[in-house]
């Protein structure tokens, strides 16, 4: 596979601005040194890469979010969706912003063994620990950079004011893939994005190529989603994507939940399929999980958990309203995928939540215990005033 977008090595100079020293009495070799700077900077915070973009708005994307969103391939979706001409004019969030400093977070690691024994659930790798924490810090030095040289920022990340894969494609990081990610040359898709919106008049990266050409012939990603959710060459339809279905409100999708096996937070099979990660692989293995990495969870402690513990442990997740309900929800979904049904604490676990104050709890109960052949638990719901509660069951005893 031939790279098609120029990355910025991290060790190598930059070139100094065309624009000359008279446009702006701080643009020219000022500026030039500047941006050698923020890269240093980038580095030194633990950046992969560090791309310049010019802040233009980006039309292609509006157009895109807007016509996935008329196909309702969003699924309810707000982020970027719900304010598509905001997401990609980043002057909405800086009058007068001229640049964008784009960092590429690394975060590929490898995954532990498949999980033996009952209960246990796994978790995306990006979401192993607080990784967006670690990509707004090093942001953060390079906007304390900038404001040192006195220009104006602002921190745009995991931010629905901006579509980050359409900036790192703009200043050079990489390319669009089929799977919807952005994949660095030489280095595939393991990566957070972020950017510094910036009123400093920096030189922009080259031209990149068009989404998805550098993927050649390849559809490997979206042969393996569980659930077909990749519905077109860089086109994934939300409804159907595991990861977004763990993070919608509501009952999680009953046509999806046997495909959802064990994960508790997110899916990594387009990127774990991808012939660009797993070559990244060989070159340079990925390191195991670090200590404090949460790659696997106990859904019986999960669902033994209160509100306030949950939040505690899995706060850095998006969960639906903050509720913890929806922990609860995905958790008794993958118990239902991958508990033992015969283990006398499974059994005391689906009938705790058979008799949970809140239907949704009853009726994904209801779920993994006809699932999981406990259809003796499922008698005393047979009349539960609650209809989604009802029609589990019954779907269950069937």
């Amino acid at each position: 596979m031939q790279p098609v977008a120029r990355v910025r090595p991290l060790d190598a100079p930059l070139r100094a601005p065309s624009a000359g020293a008279g446009a702006d009495r701080r643009a020219g070799a000022g500026v030039g040194r500047l941006e050698q700077r923020l890269v240093d900077v980038g580095r030194q915070a633990g950046l992969a890469a560090v791309g310049i973009a010019g802040a233009q708005p980006f039309h292609a994307t509006r157009r895109h979010l807007q016509e996935r969103r008329a196909a309702g391939l969003h699924a309810g979706m707000h982020f970027t969706f719900g304010n598509p001409e905001r997401a990609t004019d980043p002057a909405r969030s800086l009058p007068g912003a001229r640049s964008l400093i784009v960092g590429a977070l690394a975060y590929a690691a490898t995954a532990p063994d498949a999980p033996s024994g009952t209960g246990t659930a796994t978790v995306a790798r990006y979401s192993w620990r607080d990784r967006y924490a670690e990509l707004r810090r090093a942001l953060r030095a390079i906007a304390d950079e900038l404001q040192r040289a006195g220009w104006q920022t602002q921190i745009l990340c995991d931010d629905n004011r901006l579509v980050d894969r359409a900036a790192a494609q703009r200043a050079g990081l990489g390319w669009i893939g089929k799977n919807t990610l952005l994949l660095l040359p030489g280095a595939g898709s393991w990566f957070l994005l972020g950017s510094v919106l910036t009123d400093a008049p920096l030189t922009a990266a080259a031209a990149v190529a068009q989404p998805g050409s550098g993927c050649g012939t390849c559809r490997r990603c979206r042969q393996a989603c569980p659930t077909g959710a990749l519905v077109a060459d860089g086109v994934l339809d939300a409804r159907r994507c595991l990861a977004w279905l763990l993070q919608a409100p509501g009952s999680f999708p009953a046509e999806h939940r046997q495909a959802l096996g064990g994960r508790i937070y997110g899916c990594d099979d387009c990127q774990v399929a991808c012939p660009p990660n797993r070559l990244a692989a060989r070159r340079q293995p990925p390191p195991p999980p670090a200590a404090g990495d949460q790659a696997t969870v106990d859904l019986l402690a999960l669902l033994d958990a209160d509100d306030a513990e949950l939040l505690a442990r899995f706060g850095h997740w998006y969960i639906p309203r903050r509720h913890a309900r929806y922990l609860r929800r995905n958790a008794l979904v993958a118990l239902g995928n991958v508990g033992d049904g015969g283990a006398p604490e499974v059994q005391r676990t689906l009938r705790r939540h058979l008799a949970d104050p809140d239907p949704l709890l009853r009726a994904h109960a209801a779920w993994a215990a006809g699932r999981l052949g406990c259809r003796h638990l499922l008698h005393p719901l047979s009349g539960d005033p609650d209809p989604q509660v009802r029609a589990e069951v019954q779907a269950a005893l069937r």
